[in-house]
């Protein structure tokens, strides 16, 4: 769906930090159909990824050392305001807030299980102007070690609560905001390999997600985890040519 406005507490976008992001617009431009242009240079070539004319997705950049990650940006109504929310509840400021020229106001942090997030304070720039179609981002999920940590944290700084529901042979759980699903958590459990840290995970929607999980393979990715049938439909775990983890997820079939 088209997208105009995000309430505060919702996920409203999400970026790519990357070593190349020349590579890494080619990539998901193949897989995705995203058209990634590198922007001027006061925003430090920041590429805002687009596709059927919408917005979707940023590729900048990595800052960071290490392997290259998607970020879940969280929208809010003031970012300062919410940088104490987060200090207050146990979380860490990585970026303090600031000003993106015209198009809004962002900050990073962490949880206190260690999971990096970010907000943004939209102005000119709403976030992503698609939203659960193909080629778009259609969920955004917290894994993490520590659930109990994690849902007092996000209650505190967003609202959220939480609402377990099985899914398949395990419970799942939902980050509601009132009466309206914003994300999802899920535990990772001591079959999850050790140096695997906690993190937000982005899931893009797909119509065929066999092809999709072919497409990214034949453009240099991989598959970590392969397609596979779950209540909410069929999704995979996939690797860009420089390790960063993202998800597809097409709806069930019939």
């Amino acid at each position: 769906m088209e997208m105009t406005s995000y309430p505060p507490g919702t996920p409203s976008w999400a970026d790519l930090g990357s070593p190349d992001p020349a590579a890494a617009a080619q990539f998901y431009g193949g897989l995705f159909g995203w058209s990634c242009e590198e922007g001027p240079p006061e925003t430090g070539g920041y590429r805002i990824c687009v596709r059927n004319g919408r917005p979707v997705a940023g590729i900048g950049r990595s800052q960071l050392p290490g392997r290259p990650y998607w970020t879940t940006y969280i929208c809010v109504s003031d970012a300062d305001t919410t940088a104490k929310a987060v200090g207050d509840a146990g979380g860490h400021v990585h970026v303090e807030p600031m000003d993106v020229m015209a198009f809004g106001r962002m900050a990073a942090f962490a949880d206190p299980t260690g999971a990096a997030f970010s907000v943004w304070q939209p102005r000119d720039h709403i976030g992503s102007g698609l939203w659960n179609e193909p080629g778009a981002c259609c969920w955004n999920e917290l894994t993490t070690r520590d659930a109990n940590a994690a849902a007092g944290f996000y209650r505190a700084v967003f609202g959220w609560s939480t609402k377990h529901e099985p899914v398949g042979p395990m419970t799942y759980t939902m980050w509601m905001r009132g009466d309206d699903p914003v994300g999802g958590m899920l535990v990772m459990d001591d079959k999850w390999p050790a140096d695997i840290p906690a993190h937000w995970m982005v899931y893009f929607a797909v119509s065929d997600t066999d092809a999709a999980a072919a497409r990214a393979q034949g453009l240099g990715g991989s598959v970590a985890v392969p397609p596979t049938d779950i209540p909410p439909g069929r999704f995979a775990v996939l690797n860009d040519p420089h390790g960063a983890v993202f998800s597809v997820i097409a709806p069930p079939a019939g």
